[in-house]
């Protein structure tokens, strides 16, 4: 078969009119050739994002990548086929790309590589606006007059106080400062901060020489030290552990201090040994640790006590997993609702630290397959996620596996919004969208994107409720609804099912195509919950402060 040939079957299959013939002879050609399986991937991966940059309907379900099987089905393209390719070639031009349009470069760049060209001079870089990491706390309590933070938060210009606990501090510029409360200081920039209550350890490596703390009408500068503070509203103590500082401004002006030696900055002075009980890095973590283990016990009670709901369907508390491919449900619905690992799942750890354990899906073969057989009237799913990144477009929580009548669809779309849908009528052509396979479904997003990429690493607690008794949905995050929208009588459904499954992907396994969706997790899931109810703002919001960890 030729190259011309090749081409020619494949802009049939794109514009939905092979003949059955024709698609025999593809797949035939795409069984026997990994040339021309690159060649097929590179134009419906063009086929998608050409789409896409012409405003195709972003709610109709994406377009599936089928390298082999079932070729005559094919949802509907914007542009004819012929149009695309030629259209691909003019934007390979434009975008000055020095390759052939069809070639696709390596294999296992599946997840969208011509996308990444073709809006390169589209796309603008994301930025955060700060000048330091809140790395640890430690039995930390936020001031009522201060914005409070987690442990992985990126900290703007602006106050930063705490009534007690301990908070270690990584500024960008690499001084790491161990603050204890009762505490305030206002940061002003990578290299400076003002002390204006509280006592600090300042960790200045050679990186971040000529760091600055500014303290009553002084500032000290760090020639390559560690240094204390002990400030209070009526008097201000510096002192050296270890190397030197320079004293800028006020009576002191130009004074050097090494090491052992210290100075009043106002008020009288203190005792020489009142910084020996400062806390250290490791002490932070020591004590870190000691509270996560104690949240972690108290979690473990919280999560016995809710096995015994009898309007829990399935749990799946992660947290207590050990190396086994097997995924116990803790629910009295028992052994059938058990869950099996597939492919490279990552057992790493969990919200508590060392103690516990999550399971992670940053691998497009991975994931973890249940089936929850049965008919329900209402469902609400929740679970602790820490989400890494958001690299595809959908980004799956907990998936049914053929998306039929009555089936959830749970996820977070690559613009961090959460989302929650149910199959309506799977019949081909009973959508609204403008493809003509389309089916009948309602995706219910959250207001707001509850994620950012300032927030990666962190873990946080979600949940999403659909009830078709008071034809709501509701998003949760963190204890605290978000959003909620209503259920309109063309996406009513009174009997909602769940059936075959997959937690962190969807991989649709019941199709003799071996082609699926990639939308596997980027991070973490833990303590997987879902009721056959409706769960209230009070029932969610405990579910969270019964599983947060100190940081989280």
């Amino acid at each position: 078969m030729t190259e011309m040939k090749l081409h020619e079957l494949i802009s049939a299959w794109l514009d939905g009119r092979i003949t059955e013939t024709e698609s025999e002879q593809l797949q035939n050609r795409l069984r026997e050739s990994r040339e021309a399986r690159e060649q097929f991937f590179a134009l419906t991966s063009f086929d998608s994002s050409l789409r896409q940059l012409a405003g195709g309907d972003l709610d109709a379900t994406p377009p599936e990548l089928l390298p082999a099987g079932n070729l005559h089905v094919r949802h509907e393209t914007f542009f004819s086929a012929s149009n695309l390719i030629k259209l691909a070639a003019a934007a390979t031009l434009l975008l000055v790309v020095g390759r052939q349009a069809y070639q696709i470069g390596k294999r296992d760049a599946d997840t969208d590589n011509v996308n990444v060209v073709a809006q390169q001079s589209l796309d603008t870089e994301t930025t955060i606006a700060g000048y330091a990491t809140l790395r640890r706390v430690a039995g930390i309590q936020w001031s009522d007059a201060s914005a409070s933070w987690r442990e992985g938060d990126v900290l703007p210009a602006g106050i930063v106080e705490f009534e007690k606990g301990v908070a270690e501090i990584d500024f960008f510029c690499g001084a790491t400062l161990i603050v204890e409360g009762p505490a305030k200081m206002e940061l002003e920039s990578d290299w400076s901060v003002r002390m204006l209550s509280g006592r600090l350890r300042a960790n200045v490596p050679p990186a971040a020489r000529g760091f600055v703390v500014k303290v009553a009408d002084s500032e000290v500068v760090d020639l390559g030290t560690e240094f204390a503070l002990d400030v209070t509203p009526s008097k201000a103590w510096v002192h050296v552990v270890d190397g030197e500082i320079e004293l800028k401004g006020g009576q002191h002006d130009g004074q050097h201090l090494k090491t052992g030696q210290g100075q009043s900055l106002k008020g009288a002075d203190v005792k020489e040994d009142s910084f020996s009980d400062l806390s250290t890095i490791g002490d932070v973590q020591r004590r870190r640790d000691s509270e996560r283990l104690v949240q972690f016990n108290k979690w473990k009670a919280s999560s016995n006590a809710l096995r015994a709901d009898k309007r829990l369907i399935a749990y799946y508390p992660i947290a207590l997993q050990q190396s086994s491919r097997f995924v116990a449900n803790a629910a009295a619905s028992g052994v059938e609702r058990d869950g099996k690992l597939i492919g490279p799942v990552e057992m790493g750890l969990g919200r508590f630290g060392a103690e516990s354990s999550s399971f992670g899906f940053s691998r497009p073969g991975s994931r973890a397959r249940v089936r929850i057989d049965g008919e329900f009237e209402q469902l609400t799913f929740a679970c602790w996620t820490r989400i890494d990144s958001l690299e595809h477009k959908y980004n799956a929580l907990f998936m049914g596996d053929g998306y039929e009548n009555g089936e959830p669809h749970w996820q977070i779309r690559d613009d961090g919004r959460l989302m929650l849908s149910v199959m309506i009528d799977e019949t081909p052509g009973s959508g609204r969208g403008k493809a003509p396979d389309a089916r009948l479904h309602h995706i219910y997003r959250s207001a707001k994107p509850i994620w950012n990429v300032s927030m990666s690493g962190q873990w946080m607690h979600v949940a999403s409720v659909y009830d078709p008794k008071t034809r709501f949905v509701r998003h949760f995050i963190n204890g605290s609804e978000v959003s909620s929208e209503a259920i309109i009588d063309p996406f009513f459904t009174e009997k909602l099912r769940i059936g075959p499954a997959e937690i962190g992907n969807w991989g649709q396994p019941f199709r003799k195509s071996p082609g699926f969706a990639v939308r596997n997790f980027n991070g973490a899931i833990d303590e997987l919950a879902i009721f056959d109810a409706a769960l209230s703002a009070e029932e969610i919001r405990q579910l969270y402060e019964d599983g947060k960890s100190f940081g989280n």
